[in-house]
């Protein structure tokens, strides 16, 4: 049976265009999926605990000698780990926030990374260079080639090299100049809003175009 996991991570419900384009996603890979499973993760309305000094070792500790912390923040991992297994989709939301990742995600993915678990502790190599890993972004400003702001998206700069220790790959279809509808400076950005919002709809209709078998 085909699996899809489905990460949101918006701190916005009703308006948020990043939660609309993963909606719109699960929406087609289950018509291209037909008797497919979908996992949801929240991590906008239910995020993992950051690291701190009391369980952030977890990983890098015998479980032997975990402390009842470690052994919580642990056992979460494995849960993070075990979702990411049984997915041959993940399709990630990922708003810029401050001009880079919700703090959520950067959470969530140093739970993913722990040795022998999702990571060959010998190679280094992750296991789950198999996985399809699509993020959804949505960008409330401009950051294109050209614009004063270029390069300043640093969400989409570092999200590779986050997984690039687990073998993840993502493939990115943006959405950007999501807050011309709401932001008045921004009134005459609205077409060009409007495009890129199409654009990224287009393609996201365009994945998993050819249903296969559960």
């Amino acid at each position: 049976m085909s699996t899809l996991l489905h990460i949101d991570s918006s701190i916005h419900l009703e308006d948020s265009v990043s939660r609309a384009l993963t909606a719109r996603a699960a929406g087609v890979w289950r018509e291209t999926h037909p008797g497919g499973q979908v996992i949801y993760r929240d991590l906008g309305s239910d995020p993992v605990p950051h690291f701190d000094t009391r369980s952030g070792l977890a990983r890098m500790v015998p479980g032997e000698a975990h402390t009842r912390e470690q052994a919580d923040s642990m056992a979460l991992s494995l849960e993070l780990i075990e979702e990411i297994k049984s997915a041959d989709t993940i399709i990630l939301g990922l708003p810029v926030y401050n001009f880079g990742a919700p703090s959520s995600v950067k959470a969530w993915v140093d739970h993913l990374i722990a040795p022998g678990h999702s990571v060959d502790p010998e190679t280094n190599e992750g296991f789950f260079g198999d996985k399809d890993f699509l993020v959804l972004e949505s960008r409330g400003g401009g950051y294109g080639e050209g614009t004063p702001r270029e390069g300043w998206d640093h969400a989409e700069q570092w999200l590779p090299h986050g997984v690039y220790m687990l073998g993840l790959e993502p493939r990115f279809i943006t959405a950007e100049l999501t807050l011309a509808n709401s932001v008045p400076a921004m009134e005459t950005l609205k077409p060009l809003a409007a495009e890129s919002l199409a654009a990224a709809e287009r393609a996201i209709d365009a994945q998993w175009k050819a249903p296969v078998a559960a």
